[in-house]
């Protein structure tokens, strides 16, 4: 029996959820905005029945407030349903960054009440725990434009096959602290550094002379991290998650980690594990 396709999109306010509402809407889903948990079931059902959509998208947040709590329990619910094939995408940011888009935008979190923004969002992330820690997907926005989001979105959700995995290599530079969306953390600072190199500092990772300095000594290490990515696939696909978010660190983010995801990414790839490729930290220096 083929199960009906539900994506629940929820996360920190401010972290990007109507952009991913977006891109789901781009991709053929049917997508329901800021619903009341307790009608989840029953929006599902007259989708189902009454418009031609072959999947669909809720889009549930902290505006509901007391309904909010409803939620957990109808996530379970739909779960346990063997004909739905449920998904969650958390999207998320670090306070920094939330504060300041609510203050660009001139617009209160919708719990900071009398209080400051970030008293709203401490409210919130308690509130979100739970969802969080069970999230299938979880993307930090952090760092990411508005093409950067909708690529991670539409890799995770723009595929029908639900027991394939999709891999996100993520390089990074570790002065600007670890993603935390990260599932597998490979650091790069024990090669040689092109930034030492005056011909090659000017340059990033995705330069072809950059990468033919750096890619050699990589190699072994490759073979062996790529080895060990796909000995998890089975069991991550049999507890259930189907997206992997695979960091690759270097000091700055611009050369070895640069060169190195775009390694793994093709290499992943040539393995039949999708990947897409996100410099999170490149040109930051």
């Amino acid at each position: 029996m083929n199960r009906f396709p539900i994506a629940l999109v929820t996360g920190i306010s401010g972290a990007g959820r109507s952009t991913a509402a977006r891109t789901l809407e781009d991709l053929g889903w049917f997508v329901i905005d800021n619903l009341p948990p307790a009608l989840l079931r029953q929006a599902i059902e007259l989708t189902r029945a009454r418009t031609d959509s072959e999947r669909v998208a809720v889009v549930v947040d902290v505006r509901g407030r007391a309904l909010f709590a409803d939620l957990h329990r109808m996530v379970s619910e739909l779960r346990d349903d063997p004909g739905l094939w449920v998904r969650t995408l958390f999207l998320e940011a670090s306070d920094e960054v939330l504060v300041r888009r609510f203050e660009s935008s001139r617009r209160p979190h919708p719990l900071q009440g009398q209080g400051r923004i970030v008293d709203g969002l401490d409210d919130e992330r308690a509130m979100l725990g739970d969802l969080r820690a069970q999230a299938d997907v979880v993307i930090d926005t952090s760092n990411l434009n508005v093409h950067d989001l909708r690529r991670k979105v539409e890799a995770a959700f723009g595929a029908d096959e639900p027991l394939a995995m999709h891999a996100t290599v993520l390089s990074f530079g570790f002065k600007y602290g670890i993603p935390v969306d990260a599932d597998l953390v490979a650091d790069m600072r024990f090669l040689r550094n092109p930034h030492w190199d005056e011909q090659l500092r000017p340059l990033s990772g995705q330069d072809p002379r950059v990468a033919q300095a750096v890619l050699p000594q990589a190699r072994a290490f490759l073979d062996s991290y790529v080895a060990l990515i796909l000995q998890t696939v089975p069991g991550y696909l049999r507890e259930g998650k189907r997206y992997l978010t695979v960091a690759i660190g270097c000091t700055g983010g611009k050369h070895r980690s640069v060169a190195t995801a775009e390694a793994l990414a093709t290499i992943l790839r040539t393995q039949g594990v999708p990947a897409i490729v996100v410099h999170r930290d490149l040109g930051r220096e």
